[in-house]
């Protein structure tokens, strides 16, 4: 399986980035040869239909959907913003509903969140799916919130919890079963 890996947040040190790089880092231990990208490097002006009557659909959105288009499943870690989806996040989503074809449309989507706090992000997953699945992409039921992610990796960014790096892994593993399905 070939997966498109990254974070909805730009911040250098976001512990989404870290959760995503060390999905992308127990992807390859089960077999995976998928690729880790950063949202960063798509920079993308806020979503305006004068913008896009004006100059058409921003390069980078047409190079992220390039990019999104043949991989085979997209592993999302996204932070929670005031207890829902973040704003970068929807923008990109948004840039993207506009290129046609669309390349989210038949995407299976596995969404992780990675919080300061106790719920670990949950409450983002939810809000997450939703234009995610309004745009054909397939959301796996399975999610998992990383709760304290701020002490949760080490200095080589992986989870110091072995449990949690253990129950991380075998999601990967019951989403690739059924993306392979």
């Amino acid at each position: 399986m070939k997966p498109l890996i990254f974070a909805g947040s730009l911040r250098t040190d976001s512990c989404n980035k870290k959760f995503a790089r060390e999905a992308f880092r127990l992807a390859k231990e089960l077999g995976a040869d998928g690729e880790f990208i950063d949202l960063k490097d798509y920079p993308m002006p806020v979503y305006d239909g004068d913008i896009e009557a004006a100059s058409g659909i921003p390069a980078t959105t047409v190079a992220l959907g390039r990019k999104i288009a043949p991989a085979d499943a997209l592993v999302i870690s996204t932070p929670e913003y005031n207890g829902s989806i973040p704003g970068i996040f929807k923008n990109v989503i948004d840039w993207l509903s506009r290129d046609k074809p669309l390349s989210l449309t038949d995407k299976h989507v596995l969404l992780l969140a990675a919080s300061p706090g106790a719920l670990g992000g949950v409450r983002s997953l939810w809000h997450t799916r939703q234009p995610l699945e309004v745009l054909g992409a397939h959301v796996f039921p399975g999610m998992m919130g990383l709760p304290d992610a701020y002490h949760a990796f080490d200095g080589q960014g992986k989870l110091k919890d072995e449990k949690t790096a253990a129950r991380l892994k075998t999601l990967l593993e019951q989403f690739t079963n059924h993306v392979k399905r």
